[in-house]
């Protein structure tokens, strides 16, 4: 696969994956600025996400995401981290496989409960116990036609973060 320096590399996948924490490890071994759209949109808000919900619901949060990824679509040389359900728009999904790489990080449903277990940080997935389980594998099902489209998936799950990191800069024949 042809890796020309001054595109993106844009992390996808469902919450509590890894692609905040990788992409940060990411980008500093490859002297990229790191851009993680979820911190973007609370700063350009001055609001946190779980506010923004709930003070102005889905659909405007959803605005406020297309808006950041215009935005960081123009960027180039630099790692991005996308919200989990980012790619579900058709117009941000062009955008980012336009601008850049993209990479899916996955993990089974079962770590991402484990993951994602803190309430008020997660919006989509509040709500009571054994149910976010099931809510976690429903979107996972309805969320995977997006994030198949990525140029190639990691499973987070048993690799550490600087395996994962590696993996990818092998991949795109990266200098690390």
């Amino acid at each position: 696969m042809g890796f020309d320096m001054k595109d993106n590399i844009v992390l996808i996948g469902f919450m509590g994956v890894g692609k905040t924490s990788l992409g940060k490890l990411l980008a500093s071994k490859l002297g990229r600025p790191f851009v993680d759209l979820d911190e973007k949109i609370e700063r350009d808000a001055n609001m946190k996400i779980p506010e923004i919900f709930a003070n102005h619901g889905e659909k405007y949060f959803r605005e406020l995401e297309s808006a950041a990824v215009r935005e960081i679509a123009s960027r180039r040389n630099i790692v991005i981290a996308t919200g989990g359900g980012t790619v579900k728009d058709a117009e941000n999904l062009r955008l980012l496989k336009e601008c850049g790489f993209m990479v899916c990080l996955t993990t089974a449903p079962e770590e991402i409960f484990r993951r994602t277990e803190r309430k008020g940080e997660r919006p989509v997935l509040d709500g009571g116990g054994a149910e976010r389980l099931e809510t976690i594998k429903k979107l996972l099902a309805e969320r995977q036609p997006f994030y198949s489209q990525a140029d190639f998936e990691i499973d987070t799950t048993d690799w550490s973060p600087l395996q994962i990191v590696n993996e990818i800069c092998d991949r795109f024949k990266l200098q690390r």
